[in-house]
């Protein structure tokens, strides 16, 4: 459970492009859905912020209308999620795109979202402490803020803190579209939104926000280096004084081996050994021997290169040649996903592989393993070693983000080397140490002490929020 720590009580307005259960393509949603409940819990009254896409009435809460072209609902005791509205802009499958790939019109989808909600804010009165952004979808808040609605004086206390979840994505648009952000002609230049003579909304946010962070400390290293900075090290660098990392928090209730409903049985440190009936249980349901001592690894994850499907795949027959086990969830780039199912052929006996997402099978697949395997190319934080971690199923990980941050000799097995032959090296040290039963067990049960709860999250944003109203 949360605790409430003293302080005084903040308005916080979380502004993000999706949060469950209305609408989600990634993790970004579940950190909406979970952060805002922490932070009412300790205390602190918080508002949401997103656009009312076509999937946002089928997500079950009730939906109801506040003004034109804004709706609402509640979550936790008393969040409001206002939804703004637009037909043209938001009743659409996607969220950002479609099959054919992003919206052409994103920027002007998004800059109408951001200016609405500072608008809105005015409207229902809520002169927010904080406005918490996320991603490039928000960061022209910032820039509006700062460059127009901070001459009036609801306005003018107002910060934001810029959570950067994924640096890849920053929302680049051709230079002919600055015009449609009613900013001043200056700002589309290097002090401002132009990025290799183009407009990138996400250096907007990072040039205009008070304070930056993203979702763990290593992450915050990494993208300060031309390696991981996707072109953008520089201003990061320039930033680094506001520039921190928080870790994405797990949410324990819905991740619990002790009341999972999906498991065939569950567990927890107080009977542990009953985890290796879900091993027999995703053994049995995969078509794989039914073998308590063959070690059993498991990945659920987009099946893309960034999640190291390049290792894996480069050195995969060696890796089957081993006693081992291995069930794979997920689905991605049509080469990897070709490449396992020929694999699947050729060991049908030691390789499962499920194309498809699939959440009751993601909970046995982290329950019923032995060894997660994660060797991400980089993770900003990952959820899927965290989760492993309160299974007791002891991750594999390469160092790089979050994985770095929670993944140690004490807990799991990690490997800074990004070689195919390193991988297969790691594999084989990981399936040779789960022989020694004795010591699996004592990494188990550290494993399962690990706490990366919300509530530990929730409490070091808090922190920051603080530091960004002295700013």
């Amino acid at each position: 459970m949360f605790t409430s720590r003293g302080g005084k009580a903040m308005k916080i307005a979380m502004v993000a492009a999706e949060a469950v259960p209305f609408a989600k393509t990634g993790g970004l949603a579940d950190v909406i859905g979970a952060l805002p409940q922490a932070l009412e819990y300790c205390g602190h009254e918080v508002i949401i912020f997103m656009p009312k896409y076509k999937c946002v009435s089928q997500s079950g809460v009730q939906i109801v209308p506040f003004s034109e072209g804004v709706s609402y609902a509640q979550i936790g005791k008393a969040i409001k999620v206002y939804f703004i509205e637009h037909k043209i802009y938001f009743n659409r499958d996607g969220l950002y795109g479609d099959k054919h790939g992003d919206y052409a019109d994103n920027l002007e989808r998004f800059s109408f979202f951001s200016r609405r909600v500072l608008d809105l804010l005015e409207e229902i009165n809520f002169s927010a402490d904080i406005l918490h952004l996320h991603d490039w979808q928000t960061s022209l808040v910032a820039v509006y803020l700062k460059n127009i609605y901070a001459q009036k004086s609801f306005y003018s206390k107002m910060k934001c803190l810029l959570s950067i979840h994924n640096l890849g994505y920053q929302g680049i648009f051709g230079k002919e579209k600055f015009s449609k952000l009613g900013l001043r002609p200056e700002l589309f230049g290097i002090a401002g939104l132009e990025f290799y003579n183009q407009v990138n909304l996400l250096k907007g946010g990072i040039v205009f926000a008070d304070l930056i962070n993203t979702v763990s400390p290593t992450y915050a290293k990494e993208i300060q280096t031309e390696e991981l900075g996707f072109g953008l090290a520089g201003v990061l660098r320039q930033r680094q004084k506001v520039l921190s990392g928080i870790l994405n928090g797990l949410d324990y209730f819905i991740w619990d081996p002790d009341s999972d409903a999906h498991l065939a049985q569950n567990y927890s440190l107080r009977n542990p050994e009953n985890k290796v009936w879900n091993k027999a249980d995703l053994q049995k349901i995969s078509g794989l021997a039914l073998d308590r001592s063959i070690p059993l690894f498991g990945i659920v994850c987009r099946l893309v290169e960034q999640k190291g499907l390049d290792l894996l795949c480069s050195v995969l027959d060696q890796i089957l040649g081993l006693d081992l086990q291995l069930v794979i969830l997920g689905a991605g780039d049509a080469k990897y996903q070709q490449l396992l199912q020929k694999a699947v052929k050729k060991y049908p006996k030691k390789i499962i592989l499920n194309l498809k997402f699939d959440d009751a099978l993601a909970h046995k697949i982290y329950a019923g393993s032995d060894i997660f395997l994660m060797p991400s190319r980089y993770e900003p934080c990952g959820l899927g070693q965290m989760i492993s971690l309160r299974y007791g199923t002891i991750p594999l990980v390469f160092k790089t983000g979050g994985l770095a941050d929670t993944v140690n000799s004490k807990n799991g097995f990690s490997f800074s080397d990004y070689t195919p032959s390193v991988l297969l090296q790691m594999i084989n040290k990981v399936r040779v140490a789960f022989q020694d039963q004795n010591k699996w067990q004592s990494l188990i049960s550290q494993a399962m002490r690990e706490n990366f709860s919300w509530e530990i999250s929730a409490h070091k944003y808090i922190q920051l929020y603080a530091k960004v109203k002295e700013r």
